[in-house]
């Protein structure tokens, strides 16, 4: 990568931090100012980590630029271009999972739902049965692309799914569920995966690369809230076969 092009990618990265992170910091002080009255050390913290907080998002957004879309979109195409279509699921499963494992809103979430839950949901479970639902969906998106499979068969099975699934399972699994959808299609999701699917629509022969390659982010989307409440529904299968 050239100089030039680096640091390009350094002022939209900075022009897109600050649009971010500058209105909430005048927002907080305006706050501090009239409502909060929080103690001047405090105030210090918090602008410290304000600052932490907008660097690594720089970084990040930085090395998404020049790394993640890039190496996503390659492997894509190498995916695509592959005879045996069969191996696409698995290392769509592999790549799904791993990608949901590290994203930092889902250990997030998951360390949110077991602090509210009292520890009855553990954050390992929520993070297996998410990453899980990921995969599953990454898997089932490289195979639409590879058939040309319409969007439209994938996802209205599966909210039909969801909406039933919704009136068997618990309360508490279904907010989950729900969440769990959002934060699953983070930062990992539309950088790496969504590059993921770009490429191999590019390299598969005739296949619209907008058609075919965007949509993967709305199943890996509703892949975690049927995981999610589908664990619902085994936890409560377990207690009444405990009754």
């Amino acid at each position: 990568m050239s100089l030039d092009r680096l640091l390009d990618e350094f002022g939209v990265a900075a022009a897109s931090v600050a649009e971010a992170v500058l209105p909430l910091a005048a927002l907080f002080l305006v706050f501090q100012a009239l409502l909060l009255k929080l103690p001047g050390k405090n105030v210090v913290d918090i602008m410290i980590g304000t600052l932490i907080a907008a660097a690594g998002l720089f970084l990040f957004l930085v090395g998404v630029e020049i790394g993640f879309m890039p190496i996503g979109r390659a492997i894509g195409e190498a995916l695509g271009a592959m005879p045996h279509k069969g191996l696409l699921a698995l290392i769509g499963l592999f790549l799904g999972f791993v990608t949901t494992w590290s994203e930092p809103a889902v250990r997030i979430f998951a360390e949110q739902v077991e602090e509210a839950s009292s520890g009855s949901i553990s954050a390992p479970t929520v993070l297996y049965t998410v990453s899980i639902g990921v995969a599953l969906s990454v898997a089932l998106g490289l195979l639409r692309i590879a058939y040309g499979i319409p969007l439209l068969y994938l996802l209205a099975p599966g909210y039909a799914v969801v909406i039933v699934i919704m009136w068997l399972c618990e309360r508490d699994f279904v907010a989950i569920a729900v969440d769990a959808g959002g934060v699953a299609t983070g930062p990992m999701a539309n950088t790496f995966l969504l590059a993921l699917a770009l490429g191999a629509a590019a390299s598969a022969n005739g296949r619209d690369m907008i058609v075919e390659g965007l949509g993967l982010v709305s199943l890996i989307a509703l892949a975690p809230m049927v995981s999610v409440m589908t664990l619902g529904l085994l936890v409560r299968w377990t207690e009444r076969r405990q009754e």
